[in-house]
């Protein structure tokens, strides 16, 4: 057929209305392609072996160490896993569970225990970094029958309401006052000259690491402030 305008022959007459895919026999349905697409997915998550690579290593046994720890006042030896934290062992080891694991990246504060003397996330040390250290944890500051003047407070203020975040409260509420009287600053604190006193706002920003999602902040704040003296109760 030739073109009215230049004569020329048009080969492709009679090509207009045809699907350029059937005209060159290459048809892909949805059925194939799903096909080919679960064949692809195998192939890249088939095992190695079945490539004939090797079989992976096996995971090796974990390193065990000795530890020493004076826990509330006990020794206490244990052998554990190079890899368990503190919060781990003081838990799963020793069974004193009264240190709550929260977020386990050292952002709550519910695990904090006394190390030394200074307050520190269990869930941040390795229970062998501290061999032969003193700790100090909720069941070692007082008993149901003796209870600690903290403890204490925090039960007539009502300082708590589930409760799963008060032993780290306690425990971290016992550094801060101690914090403060050795004079250690806080980033609140008017001049590194003076010593900090106990303040609201002192008591605050210490205590910030600490989180209550039940929001028990401003009986948490009176309890502390009634053992600092910091207000007649």
């Amino acid at each position: 057929m030739s073109n009215p305008n230049t004569g020329a022959h048009n080969n492709n007459a009679g090509r207009q209305d045809t699907n350029p895919i059937e005209y060159y026999s290459f048809r892909l349905t949805r059925r194939s392609l799903l096909k080919a697409g679960a064949a692809s997915a195998a192939v890249a998550i088939a095992p190695r072996h079945a490539f004939g690579a090797s079989d992976a290593t096996a995971t090796p046994a974990p390193e065990m160490a000795n530890v020493t720890l004076k826990i509330n006042g006990e020794t206490r030896q244990l052998e554990v896993d190079t890899r368990t934290t503190l919060l781990d062992a003081l838990r799963e080891n020793l069974h004193l569970t009264g240190t709550k694991k929260g977020c386990d990246h050292g952002q709550c504060g519910a695990c904090t225990v006394l190390v030394d003397g200074r307050r520190i996330n269990a869930c941040l040390t390795l229970a062998v970094m501290q061999d032969g250290a003193e700790v100090t944890t909720i069941e070692g500051i007082g008993t149901p029958e003796n209870l600690h003047p903290m403890q204490a407070s925090f039960i007539k203020h009502d300082g708590y309401q589930c409760g799963y975040c008060t032993p780290g409260q306690i425990c971290s509420s016992l550094a801060v006052l101690s914090e403060i009287e050795q004079g250690i600053p806080s980033h609140v604190t008017l001049d590194l000259v003076s010593a900090p006193q106990a303040t609201s706002d002192e008591i605050r920003e210490r205590m910030s690491g600490n989180i209550c999602r039940c929001g028990a902040y401003a009986n948490i704040l009176a309890a502390i402030e009634d053992v600092a003296g910091g207000r007649k109760s």
